[in-house]
């Protein structure tokens, strides 16, 4: 059964007209002619066409759109660029960037540009779309906070006109809208539309949860109101009482999406919620902020670590209010924040105030630097190539902070609750975060795993010998750190197996009398790489360095015929061949004592591989070599792929034969004292014997190598089961 979709509200229809008048209220008449040329243009281009979501025309959405721009009072660039977006992808009237800079200005053009989605690259699945797209709109961000401007007035007139019948889609257009529109817009500081998207998306993502809570408000809208109204009379007469005359007092119910998180987080019910209203007090000036906030600790205990400063410390978007949570009448927790007229404006508006219309100049480049963490942003982007970790990377930075601490110098830095210096020291500069060494929270040294809180003065301690620990990744809470930690531990990883892996070819072609740089020299490094799908070099020395590529394999295509100091005895290959398809006819043997035995065979010698080692339990397949008998090997074995199939043979085990049996074995650990000795115990323990044993370490890893004797594959999977289990170890496989 389908659910039905939430009914979308659609605002009252906005004519050019209406918006002229609105910008003439806050700007000079001659400056509204680009305005009317951009409408002439839209109206013409959009003929016929209908908005994909809501079904209406058009050009109703782009009228709907500047209206939201106008409301903020934004220059009069952004409100053409409200009238003209989406125009660059109509096909049916195309207009290109070049004739809208012509036309507009190259602002008016660069913001269009930046504003319409990508739609004529195909991408092969909806995840890389839309993370090129998210990659797109950030990049013009970059360049022009204006583009984000249009594209939130965008979305917000998308959900409230939200109208199409695939519940699927809408729950995909709410989902973006909840973890990228709404928190952006929060960045932005744009509080009345942050709070707006949140709740239509809301509506669409959870419709029962978000029916049940409206209609619980709109029952208790009596009682709510009568509350208001008796907590603004308590505070209006203690503030006069204090000498305060110019203020006012606002009670405002908050809105459901917050409501609706508070029930999850504290698990309780509506009923519960006591706070569902927060006061704000606007007063004349700084220093009454604080005579107020003195009124109000006077009349009602506060609540412990739910007072901040924000007027001292700004956030990074140019918020400033005083807010501070009490237990009001009746034990009931209230809310109330205390600001300027200026900084309610601000509140209210964000970033969109900055970019207001300033009769005589432009936005000032300092408005630009209210977006530090922006920029910050893009240059992590434009080094992430998975659009997942894209998508991951952009909403962990769009968490609203929730603990504001300072530098030295008192730069205000913000961060999410559970950060820690090293969140704070990638914050400074990689190079800060790359080279922590230790930390000083308010002058005391403190563990880099220490929790920041509110106020804390952090000062970073660097060494030149430190680098990342991959345990930093478990203590950091922001992605921009986790993203730098994780670059230099795959940064390192690289640069150990290539060093490992030049090591290994060099030694095994020397066997060969050959060496890299005759392989490269005589062009036969081409045809390598080919053989061995590698795209390069440096990924072949990779592969073997890390062990994703056996020197079996590679010893197999490394020399050229022409390179070879003796050409294989065709002639004794022929006879050995002859020799065991005689003996496969007559079906007589069984092998003996040998450990495996050959199908249809008797008296033929058989190996077990060293590039695989094969343990009874494997699946094995012989291959006749020239002069040494049939070596085993396991069936997947990456050395047999490219062997001529005629050459291979059935065999089995025998079940009686030598043993033990030697296997491979490669176990990652923590670089740690005393984890080899619990290694060789271990296996000691479980009658195993090791053979062979190679450690390679780095800071924080340690890395076993070993050739173990077993008695077969249950015994073998027996070890690496209890090694798996170690205090310590991070992985153990057979290689």
């Amino acid at each position: 059964m389908t659910k039905a979709k939430p009914q979308a509200q659609q605002p009252p229809l906005t004519g050019i007209d209406d918006i002229l008048r609105q910008a003439a209220g806050y700007m000079p008449e001659e400056d509204l002619q680009p305005l009317r040329l951009a409408y002439a243009l839209a109206k013409k281009v959009h003929k016929g066409t209908r908005h994909r979501y809501s079904g209406h025309p058009y050009l109703e959405h782009v009228l709907a759109v500047t209206e939201i721009l106008t409301a903020m009072r934004l220059d009069v660039a952004t409100l053409t660029a409200g009238l003209l977006h989406g125009i660059l992808k109509q096909k049916e009237h195309p207009v290109s960037q070049a004739k809208l800079r012509e036309e507009f200005g190259e602002d008016v053009a660069g913001i269009v540009a930046g504003a319409t989605r990508i739609t004529a690259v195909q991408f092969n699945n909806r995840l890389a779309y839309q993370a090129e797209n998210i990659r797109k709109m950030l990049l013009a961000m970059a360049t022009d906070i204006r583009v984000l401007l249009v594209r939130l007035a965008d979305r917000l007139h998308d959900m409230q006109t939200l109208n199409i019948s695939d519940e699927e889609s809408r729950r995909e257009i709410a989902q973006e809208t909840m973890d990228l529109y709404a928190p952006l817009a929060g960045r932005l500081g744009i509080d009345w539309i942050k709070r707006e998207l949140e709740d239509l998306a809301f509506s669409h993502l959870q419709p029962e949860a978000y029916r049940y809570l409206m209609s619980k408000i709109q029952t208790s809208l009596p009682d709510r109101e009568a509350y208001v109204e008796r907590i603004k009379g308590l505070l209006t007469h203690h503030l006069r009482d204090s000498g305060l005359t110019n203020f006012r007092i606002l009670g405002r119910p908050k809105h459901l999406y917050s409501i609706h998180k508070k029930l999850l987080v504290q698990n309780i019910t509506i009923d519960k919620v006591y706070d569902k209203v927060a006061f704000r007090i606007i007063v004349g000036d700084v220093k009454e902020c604080y005579q107020a906030l003195g009124v109000i600790h006077s009349l009602w205990p506060p609540i412990d670590g739910r007072f901040k400063d924000f007027i001292s410390h700004p956030k990074a978007n140019g918020y400033q209010s005083v807010h501070t949570s009490v237990i009001g009448p009746n034990g009931d927790f209230m809310e109330i924040q205390i600001r300027t007229e200026e900084m309610d404006r601000i509140a209210a508006e964000g970033i969109a105030a900055h970019w207001a219309y300033k009769e005589g100049q432009a936005a000032s480049p300092q408005d630009v630097k209210l977006f530090k963490w922006l920029k910050q942003l893009v240059a992590m982007l434009q080094e992430l190539e998975d659009p997942k970790e894209l998508l991951e990377t952009v909403k962990g930075e769009l968490y609203e902070d929730d603990i504001y601490v300072l530098t030295p110098n008192g730069e205000v830095k913000g961060f999410p609750r559970g950060s820690t210096p090293v969140d704070f020291a990638y914050s400074v500069h990689t190079e800060v975060g790359n080279r922590c060494s230790g930390a000083k929270i308010n002058g005391q040294i403190a563990p880099l795993r220490t929790p920041l809180k509110n106020g804390d003065v952090v000062e970073i301690i660097t060494s030149p010998n430190q680098k990342p620990s991959r345990n930093w990744l478990h203590i950091v809470k922001t992605s921009r750190a986790r993203n730098r930690i994780r670059q230099w531990l795959n940064q390192e990883q690289r640069e150990r197996e290539l060093e490992k892996g030049r090591e290994i070819c060099e030694r095994e072609l020397r066997k060969h009398d050959i060496s890299l740089k005759k392989l490269i020299k005589t062009g036969h490094l081409q045809e390598l790489l080919k053989e061995l799908a590698c795209n390069s070099l440096d990924e072949l020395l990779r592969k073997v360095g890390s062990g994703k590529l056996s020197m079996g394999a590679l010893t197999r295509v490394l020399q050229p015929e022409e390179l070879r100091r003796e050409e294989e005895a065709e002639d004794q290959e022929s006879a050995l061949l002859e020799q065991v398809q005689k003996r496969q006819a007559k079906r007589s043997g069984k092998g003996g004592e040998e450990a495996v035995i050959v199908e249809g065979a008797t008296g033929i010698p058989t190996k077990l591989a060293n590039c695989c080692r094969p343990v009874p339990g494997d699946e094995i397949i012989g291959f006749i070599t020239t002069g040494r008998g049939i070596t085993v090997h396991k069936s997947n074995c990456a050395n047999l792929l490219g062997g001529e199939s005629e050459r291979r043979i059935g065999v089995r085990w025998s079940g009686a034969g030598r043993t033990p049996f030697r296997a491979s074995v490669q176990a990652v650990g923590e670089n740690r004292k005393g984890l080899l000795a619990a290694l060789s115990s271990t296996i000691s323990n479980d009658d195993a014997n090791i053979a062979n044993l190679e450690v390679s370490t780095s800071a924080d890893q340690a890395r076993f190598n070993m050739v173990l004797e077993v008695e077969g594959i249950d015994h073998l999977n027996r070890i690496l089961q209890h090694i798996r289990q170690l205090a310590g170890i991070i992985a153990a496989d057979r290689k």
